[in-house]
């Protein structure tokens, strides 16, 4: 066994496709394992749908960070300063009678080209009955104080500085993400330096707190981007590769072996069973697998197990069965089965030791070939709608890009990384798979 594998890796080795093919298969198994350490599959799940508002500090619809290097003009990142975070932020002064001063100052040097697409202030405040108080002003580089509210604070408040008219107002009339940034001279234009945004609270209890959180959204964001959830689109990325290969891998190998052992069946028994087997096989190859689990989806489940179970189930007697069927007629025709039959051996061990090791090695690569199909049909599922509803994956992704427009918004990073991981995981396979072919298939080593 040992001597056997080790002459396979070396023919492979003579084959840069199969070279080729292997690194990017290592790739996603990589990448799967990364994604169910990193991110355990109940984190993925409450991540993705966003539970405890998450995201409420990731920018919506963000292009991945990376995308700075090919700009000419920087865009910028988020710019996140909390309180909890770096108490120096926070100065209290007790004024005596429960009475305090609760002033924060978040000071940051703004040096990108572009606005922000959002600002926000987010506040937690512990009180019993009175609620604290908090006056905000804004002050840019060449000095001019902007007052932006004051808020009766309660004890978690949000403040969306980029929704208050008033500010609006006081810029020009300009949304407040752009006219507290605006250079005076040209409103087009950045006005880079130091900002800072100043908190001035009053408490009026002892015990009383508050704390605060700036938040500017940038326009890239992360690795990968983020959607119109604010999520962050690597997590789809990353849980998208366990999904897709788990449910490839099994789809090919599952319906591979029973296909088969079936095929071995039919030839072996003959009579009514491979009539049986082959009246079941002609019903099944008429029958559209796609509208199928679409039916399926909409009428019964849309759990990724169910439809995996269904489409190895019609799998089994797909087209595959009648190939399997032409080499086991070859093999039963041998002389080592007559040899077999002669000493006594029973059916289960010609079929199981003797006909199907016959044919293992057109197995392989024909699996290997497979899987590509069953990735794109579960992402393909996905796209119309009709994926796991739980699960994030590949065609989640597209789902969600097709349903808000992400293409017609210019989000084109929303669309081309989920199809580019599709694309690798097809394109790996395949180059495996016909490599694998030429090796078991000494006739095609030629061409």
């Amino acid at each position: 066994m040992k001597a056997t594998l080790s002459n396979l890796l070396r023919q492979m080795r003579s084959y840069p496709s199969a070279v080729v093919g292997s690194i990017i298969i290592l790739f996603l198994i990589f990448m799967a394992f990364y994604a169910m350490v990193a991110i355990p599959y109940g984190d993925a799940i409450r991540l993705w749908r966003g539970a405890d508002n998450v995201w409420m500090e990731s920018p919506r619809n963000a292009a991945p960070a990376w995308f700075n290097l090919f700009y000419r003009e920087k865009q910028p990142t988020s710019i996140i300063m909390r309180t909890t975070d770096d108490p120096n932020l926070k100065q209290v002064v007790d004024l005596g009678g429960g009475v305090a001063t609760t002033d924060f100052v978040f000071e940051f040097d703004y040096q990108f080209d572009g606005f922000p697409t959002e600002m926000t202030m987010f506040f937690d405040a512990k009180f019993t009955a009175s609620r604290p108080n908090v006056a905000l002003k804004w002050i840019t580089p060449d000095g001019r104080e902007i007052p932006l509210a004051d808020l009766s604070v309660r004890a978690s408040e949000n403040y969306s500085i980029s929704q208050d008219t008033r500010v609006q107002r006081r810029v020009g009339g300009l949304s407040p993400e752009k006219g507290l940034f605006a250079d005076p001279a040209n409103p087009n234009k950045v006005l880079k330096g130091t900002y800072q945004l100043v908190g001035e609270g009053l408490v009026f209890e002892e015990g009383s707190s508050v704390d605060a959180s700036m938040v500017i959204y940038g326009r890239v964001h992360g690795l990968a981007g983020t959607d119109h959830r604010r999520r962050d689109i690597t997590i789809a990325l990353l849980w998208g590769t366990p999904v897709a290969l788990a449910f490839g891998l099994v789809a090919a190998v599952g319906s591979s072996i029973a296909t088969m052992f079936l095929g071995a069946a039919s030839v072996w028994f003959g009579g009514w069973v491979d009539w049986l087997i082959r009246r079941v096989n002609e019903v099944v190859m008429i029958l559209p697998l796609l509208p199928i689990l679409i039916m399926v989806g909409l009428f019964y489940s849309r759990s990724i197990w169910v439809i995996l179970g269904i489409v190895i189930l019609l799998g089994i007697f797909g087209s595959g069965i009648l190939s399997y069927r032409a080499m086991f007629l070859q093999v039963k025709e041998s002389g080592y089965i007559d040899a077999a039959k002669a000493y006594g051996a029973g059916s289960g061990r010609i079929i199981f030791r003797y006909m199907i090791p016959k044919i293992i090695p057109t197995l392989i690569p024909g699996f290997v070939t497979q899987v590509p199909s069953f990735v794109f049909l579960e992402a393909t599922l996905a796209l119309l709608g009709l994926g796991d509803p739980v699960l994030p994956t590949w065609g989640k992704l597209l789902n969600d890009a097709q349903t808000n427009g992400a293409l017609l918004n210019g989000h084109f990073y929303w669309v081309l990384e989920p199809a580019f991981l599709l694309m690798l995981a097809g394109f790996g396979f395949a180059m495996l798979g016909f490599a694998l072919d030429r090796i078991f298939n000494p006739r095609l080593r030629g061409i």
